[in-house]
Parts: structure tokens; C-alpha cells; sequence
């Protein structure tokens, strides 16, 4: 639709019902419904795949330049039809999507020079209200459809390998026969590969039943061509003509200037951007993790409520500058401004993408611990943590204690979207990476139940495990003690021999005694011998003692009779001290 003033404008049509003589504002690129001034055959029938789910890409596929695209972003365009394809969006970044664009054109209408005069004009208040700019000189009139084929895509799969198959099998789809019975005719393999996808449909045809599926896909595909009509009488317009009204009358409303290409591909990126971050964020709140952990969630979500409030402002002021700008009423400096602020705000893209970042990060992080944490069930809150802490003798409950506080950068979006003053220089946002460390090992025990919750603790920062007993809260800070730092030989004699066993690094405090459980090798029957003094084991033998393989173990507790074991074979101890 670019052009200088008084030359012809050419602009999609996008399923708006022009008519010739109708008038139309290119400042708004909205028809004038009422007002209107008053047969070429042009038969052509294609197919084309688009692989691209950018915008840029959509509105090329459906003829559309940067002027009407810019209309388009601001929400000041209502397509229909098969324009609709432009506003859907995949969902997820785990999607592979191919679409297969049809396209037939019929008849080319045009008025002639005697219609545009002025004795023609019907209404000609429009010159002195100002109220449009062009009329509809010219029509290509016919149809086309977009059949947006999807699949799902696992982690352990490759997205391009997906999406370069389902090119392979779509470009088929003008050439596949239907069986007598309704079934492809296709490779047992190809059906497999094709039953995966999902269809939807966004056309100028009406159908009785709207495709679901590549099968269905394939039979409406192949029904387009009989749905124009037997004359074409369901076709409808796919491009115009715009003749300038000033060429009619000089006091006419005129287009002053179009938008510069480059702001327009700005103002595409800042909605692209925030489209991505809004799959990004629906692929967050599916996992596993999300669920588990509301914290993550609620962030999660008010992160996308924020980013979608202010994707909706931005279309809001392109809705609003646009027109005025095309107009002559201000200058396209204004939309440059507002991009500028954009750039300079909380909301650029830069900050936006570091906390998306940062919480995918901080949910791989808690997916890898609660994954190693075996035989752990993950409540979602403080209400059933204790729910879960009644049901059994003792609960030790490992608590992420840093996911509800609040986030300086969440609150920086929030002032600035509301227009709160904030600081000058708010806080870049940075999510504390939760550091994984394998120190516990679950053993089954029925008196024992190991969970985990995340809950909001200033006084511990991070992390911290919880003691319950019978429901009530023994300690917010439990350690549980680390193998013992070095077992060494101390007395030897005929029939005993006395361990010196030093502290753990960690957890010492909660150890009340040491033991030793040894037997005759491949024999049963252990013996236990307990600790004579604190740290200090002297176990008896019988004869066979040299014989006899002994494992070392200890049992802690603090103010409960709670055991952890942790074993290994004490003739490899005693190899590495040479005493024998």
C-alpha cells in the first residue's frame, strides 16, 4: 500500500467486505460502510508451504506490507476468513508446525473512468468532513485457506527432524488419493507419522465440518476447489485497488505520510518478543515443577499477566498514534518515542528474557533435586505439610525457604506498568540458583516419612530441613550428620580391637552413639557392639576374628530416635591404615 499521494494504492483484502465505489481511510485502513461511488476473468489456483510462524512471514503469505501490517499490530484492522490464520499463535515452544496455504483467484472487477467523476459521488459531505481518504477502484476477487498442521514434540526429540518430515508429508497432500473407504492411500509408516498431527482451518470456505485431523485435512483440501461455486459466486475479494479522493476533489482528506518501515519492523519485534516469552511461559507452568512448587506458579503467572497487560497498552497506542500520524497530526517522532521508552523500560526485552531465564533455571534446578530425592513426596503447602506430618511417628521435611520472597524485578514491572514512581536504577532480575547437594540417602522406614514443600523463611535463606514429630515441629534447622571423617585402629589384641571414629563434617551435634554390627563373612547372625565412650568403639572377637567382616554404623538423635546408616567395609579401612 506504499505510494505518494495521488497514485493507486493496492492493499489485501483480508476477508473485509469491499465493494467497488466503497470508500475507504488509509489513515486507519478502515471502510467507510454506506458510501460507495456507483469483468475480467482471472483464473489461477496455487499451494505454497510456510514453514515461518513469524508475523513478518504470516502477513507476506497473505499479501500484506508494512502499512496495513502496522494496522494489523495495532488491532485496528478485524480480518476474517482466512486472515484469522495471522492472529494464531502457537502455544508452546515444544510445537512442531507446518502450514499449507491454497489460494484460487477468479475475477478481476475495475470502474471504469466514467464512474470516477464527481457528478458520480453520492455522497459528497465526505469531502468536507474529511472523514475517508481513497475509493475501491479495482477488485481481485477469489479464495484461499491455511490448514496449520501441529505436532507435539518430546524433549528427546529434534524440532527441525519433526518439522522437516511433516513438510515432506504435507506437500503431499495435493496428490494423495482417498481409498473406497475413506482411508489415504499411503504407506502403513506414513499414516503412523501423519495420525500424530492436529489440523486447524482458517479459510473463505464454508464447511459443514471444521478439520481436526490430516486425513480430514487432505479431504477439504481436495473438496476447495467445487466450494468456490459452479460460477465462482463464493468467492470474495482478496486485494483491492485505493484511488487518493483527491484526485477527485483537492479539498478531500489525504494521506500525509506512511509509516517508516523501520519503526513498523520495531514495533513487530517488541509483539513478537512478547509473544515468545508468553509460550515460554505456558511451557513453564506445564511442568512437573510448577505444579509442585505454587510459588513458581504464582510468579510464573504474574509475570504473563503483566507481559499480556502490557502487550494490550502497546497495541492500544499503535491503535491510537497510528491514524494521527498518517494524518499529518503528529509526527512520526511520537511512535518513535514510545518505542524508545519501551527499549528503556523494565519491559525491554533483554530483562523480560534474563528473568524467563532465570526461573526455567531455577524449575530445572528444583526438577533435578526432587528427583534424586527417592521416596520423597513434594506437598504444595504449609497446610499439607502438616496434614502429611499427623500421618506418620516422624516427618523430616527438606523446605525450600526463598520461592515465595517476593522479587524486586516482579515489583519494578508492576510500578512501571501501573505508572508508580520507582527507583532510578530498579534491581536487575537475578533468581538465586538452588545449589544441588546429594547428602541424604532415604531409607525405608514406616515410622519415618520424607517430604518436600516450598515455604516462604527469612531466617533461613535458601533452603533448610524440617524435624516433625506426630505433627508438631521439633526444629526449622535440622542437619542430618555426613559420613564420619576418617575411622582409625587404636588398640589391637587377641579378641578386640578399639575404633577412634572422628566426627562428621556435618551433623555431629545430633549423634548420641556409635555402634559396630559385624559377623563371619557370608555368615548370618550380625553382632552388634555398642560405643564404651562418645566417638570411641571397642568391638570383642571370637577366635575367627580375621575372618569376620566388619561394617561400621551410627545412629543420631535429638530428642527423637531417628536412624541413619551409613555403611562400608571395614577390612578396607583397616587395609588403608596397615595395622594388619
Amino acid at each position: 500500500m506504499d505510494s505518494e499521494a495521488g497514485e493507486r494504492m493496492e492493499v489485501a483484502a483480508l476477508g473485509r467486505p469491499f465493494r467497488l465505489g466503497m470508500l475507504y481511510d488509509c489513515r486507519s485502513d478502515l471502510l467507510v460502510p454506506g458510501t460507495h461511488v456507483g469483468n475480467q476473468s482471472q483464473n489461477c489456483n496455487e499451494f505454497e508451504i510456510v514453514a515461518s510462524e513469524s508475523i513478518e512471514d504470516k502477513s507476506s503469505a497473505l499479501g500484506v506490507e508494512a502499512s496495513l501490517k502496522a494496522s494489523l499490530l495495532g488491532g485496528l484492522v478485524q480480518v476474517n476468513g482466512s486472515a484469522k490464520y495471522l492472529n494464531d499463535s502457537k502455544t508452546s515452544k515444544n510445537q512442531a508446525r507446518v502450514t499449507l496455504k491454497y489460494k484460487a483467484t477468479t475475477k478481476f472487477q475495475e470502474l471504469s473512468m466514467n464512474h470516477l467523476g464527481t457528478k458520480n459521488v453520492k455522497h459528497p459531505y465526505v469531502f468536507d468532513k474529511g472523514i475517508t481518504t481513497h475509493v475501491v477502484t479495482a477488485i481481485l476477487y477469489g479464495a484461499q485457506a491455511f490448514f496449520v498442521f501441529d505436532q507435539e514434540v518430546s524433549q528427546k526429540e529434534d524440532q527441525q527432524d519433526i518439522e522437516g518430515n511433516l513438510k515432506l508429508d504435507i506437500k503431499k497432500i495435493p496428490s494423495l488419493s482417498i481409498e473406497g473407504d475413506g482411508s489415504l492411500k499411503m504407506e502403513e509408516k506414513e499414516k503412523v507419522s501423519v495420525e500424530k498431527l492436529s489440523c486447524s482451518f482458517f479459510g473463505d470456505f464454508s464447511l459443514q465440518k471444521m478439520p481436526t485431523s490430516f486425513q480430514e485435512a487432505v479431504q477439504v483440501y481436495q473438496s476447495l476447489p467445487k466450494l468456490l461455486g459452479a460460477n465462482g459466486e463464493n468467492v470474495v475479494p482478496m486485494k483491492v485497488w485505493l484511488l487518493p479522493l483527491t484526485t477527485l476533489d483537492s479539498s478531500a482528506a489525504k494521506l500525509v505520510r506512511q509509516i517508516s518501515e523501520s519503526l513498523v519492523q520495531d514495533s513487530q519485534n517488541v509483539l513478537e518478543d512478547l509473544n515468545e516469552l508468553e509460550m515460554r511461559c505456558n511451557d513453564a507452568l506445564r511442568t512437573t515443577t510448577a505444579k509442585q512448587f505454587p510459588q513458581i506458579s504464582e510468579k510464573m503467572k504474574t509475570f504473563q499477566s503483566m507481559c499480556s497487560g502490557f502487550k494490550l497498552e502497546f497495541q492500544q497506542t499503535l491503535a491510537k498514534r497510528l491514524p494521527s500520524i498518517r494524518g499529518g497530526g503528529e509526527e512520526e517522532a511520537v511512535l518513535a518515542d514510545v518505542l524508545r521508552k519501551i527499549h528503556s523500560s523494565p519491559f525491554n526485552n533483554n530483562n523480560l528474557t534474563e528473568w524467563m531465564d532465570c526461573k526455567e533455571r531455577e524449575i530445572n534446578t528444583l526438577l533435578s533435586l526432587t528427583d534424586t530425592m527417592k521416596n520423597t513426596e513434594v506437598v504444595p503447602s504449609q497446610n499439607d505439610l502438616y496434614k502429611e506430618s499427623l500421618r506418620t511417628e516422624h516427618a523430616v521435611c527438606f523446605v525450600f525457604t526463598s520461592m515465595g520472597v517476593d522479587e524486586p524485578y516482579l515489583s519494578a514491572l508492576s510500578n512501571y506498568f501501573r505508572q508508580t514512581p520507582e527507583p532510578d536504577n530498579p534491581q536487575d532480575p537475578h533468581t538465586q540458583d538452588v545449589e544441588k547437594e546429594q547428602w541424604y540417602a532415604n531409607q525405608e522406614n514406616k515410622n519415618v516419612k520424607f517430604l518436600s514443600v516450598g515455604i516462604t523463611n527469612e531466617t533461613q535463606k535458601g533452603s533448610s530441613i524440617y524435624l516433625y514429630k506426630e505433627g508438631f515441629s521439633v526444629t526449622e534447622n535440622f542437619e542430618p550428620p555426613s559420613k564420619p571423617e576418617t575411622v582409625t585402629v587404636r588398640d589391637v589384641n587377641h579378641n578386640s580391637v578399639t575404633l577412634k571414629i572422628d566426627p562428621p563434617k556435618f551433623g555431629s551435634e545430633s549423634i548420641t552413639s556409635y555402634s559396630v554390627e559385624y559377623c563371619v563373612s557370608g555368615e548370618e547372625g550380625w553382632k552388634q557392639q555398642m560405643a564404651s565412650k562418645p566417638e570411641e568403639v571397642t568391638v570383642g572377637f571370637t577366635e575367627s576374628w580375621k575372618k569376620e567382616t566388619v561394617w561400621l554404623f551410627f545412629t543420631f538423635s535429638k530428642g527423637l530416635h531417628v536412624t541413619l546408616t551409613f555403611k562400608s567395609p571395614f577390612w578396607d579401612l583397616v587395609s588403608e591404615t596397615e595395622i594388619f
